[in-house]
């Protein structure tokens, strides 16, 4: 296929967890494919038919949506992070290479981008582009192999950490372009041998149509939580997304058995690996003014938010964040006018950077709960002005539609 008009760029992104909103995360690739699109190019994303961050999986095949092609590569279903994992990205890896052929003859690409959080596909990537010519661009999510190594504790002599060092290397060495999410990652990268020349910042955002689209109506469980809480005459305090480890959670928890009896209800809407912990903990200790929900769809996060008073995120007190972070739904948070108690310690701050709540350091109960005071006492007026300097602030430096045009400039 050639690329769409005469400018039109022929776009290869290898994304082994790529999603969309009928599928669930990861949603960037989605949205910055769609507005590549848009803008005349032709896009064709590469995924596994299985990623244990989908709602729900695709079939093996061929297929488009909203005119993104999209390939899904057969893979083994795991659990955790074991070695059912490790055969999922292997199974991935091997079918991408042995397809190479025929993406290179059938889709011509201009441009190959590896984005598959872990850096192995940086291989794949190369094997297809460098005999077509097509620029190679790596993408950074997170930065591995450091990542498993400071947050799970593995041995930089691990074998599987070896090899991931080996692939990070070779990103950062043979790749045309470097494109990093997280925004404070210069020195290290350098420390590595990038040429810190290839180097462009282009962090998550969010996609405006999400929000300019009427905003579909809740599921009934969700909007009978929230409204038990209004007839109660509390104030919501709104958490949605992912409930692992890295969200810290108990800490939150921690702040609300603080927080008993001063008129505020938590509203936990989302799924992960510590929900089934976090239920018991919640059933167990009590805490009647926490309600714990399953997931929502993508498309009704909007009216979500729109029903909260106080929007929370926070993370572990962990020194990988020191290069940043780039949370999609801050975002989200930010865009739907929520002022946002953040509890972090990173090498930057949106909410800080934004003025659009308050920023309390990590893993910290009692920091926790002042903030959530602090943000309750304050005027609607007060609170009202916060999320209009997000949503401002979203609107000017992390929507798709910029960041998309942004990520083509660093190909130039």
């Amino acid at each position: 296929m050639a690329g769409r008009g005469p400018s039109g760029l022929n776009i290869l992104l290898l994304n082994h967890y790529a999603g969309s909103p009928a599928l669930g995360m990861e949603f960037r690739p989605y949205y910055l494919a769609r507005e590549w699109v848009r803008l005349g190019h032709a896009v064709q994303i590469v995924g596994a038919d299985y990623s244990h961050v989908r709602a729900r999986q695709p079939r093996a095949g061929d297929e488009v949506l909203d005119g993104i092609r999209y390939r899904w590569l057969a893979t083994p279903p795991y659990q955790g992070n074991g070695l059912g994992r490790v055969r999922n990205i292997w199974s991935f890896l091997r079918r991408a290479w042995a397809d190479a052929p025929r993406l290179q003859q059938a889709f011509r690409p201009d441009v190959v981008i590896a984005s598959s959080t872990y850096p192995m596909d940086i291989w794949v990537a190369r094997h297809i582009a460098r005999p077509v010519g097509a620029k190679l661009v790596y993408e950074v999510h997170d930065l591995w192999p450091l990542s498993p190594i400071e947050l799970s504790g593995m041995s930089p002599r691990h074998p599987f950490i070896r090899l991931v060092q080996a692939a990070e290397d070779a990103a950062y060495r043979d790749a045309d372009v470097v494109v990093s999410m997280l925004p404070k990652v210069h020195d290290y990268m350098a420390s590595r041998g990038l040429d810190l020349r290839k180097l462009h910042i282009v962090p998550n955002g969010i996609a405006l149509d999400d929000w300019q689209a009427p905003p579909q109506p809740l599921r009934d469980d969700v909007a009978q939580a929230l409204d038990e809480a209004r007839r109660a005459g509390r104030m919501v305090v709104g958490y949605a997304g992912s409930m692992g480890l890295p969200n810290a959670l108990d800490a939150l928890l921690d702040a609300a058995v603080l927080l008993r009896g001063v008129g505020l209800q938590f509203v936990l809407v989302g799924d992960g690996h510590e929900r089934a912990r976090l239920a018991r903990r919640i059933a167990d200790e009590r805490l009647e003014h926490v309600t714990l929900l399953p997931p929502v769809p993508k498309a009704q996060v909007p009216s979500l938010l729109a029903r909260i008073d106080i929007a929370y995120i926070g993370w572990q007190q962990v020194p990988i964040y020191r290069f940043g972070i780039a949370p999609n739904k801050l975002m989200d948070y930010m865009m739907a006018g929520v002022p946002v108690l953040h509890s972090v310690d990173a090498g930057n701050d949106p909410v800080a950077e934004a003025g659009c709540g308050l920023t309390v350091a990590p893993e910290a109960p009692p920091a926790i709960a002042a903030g959530l005071r602090q943000l309750a006492a304050a005027s609607a007026e007060e609170r009202r002005a916060m999320g209009q300097r997000g949503r401002q602030f979203v609107r000017a430096h992390h929507s798709y539609a910029v960041l998309a045009r942004r990520f083509l400039e660093a190909l130039a």
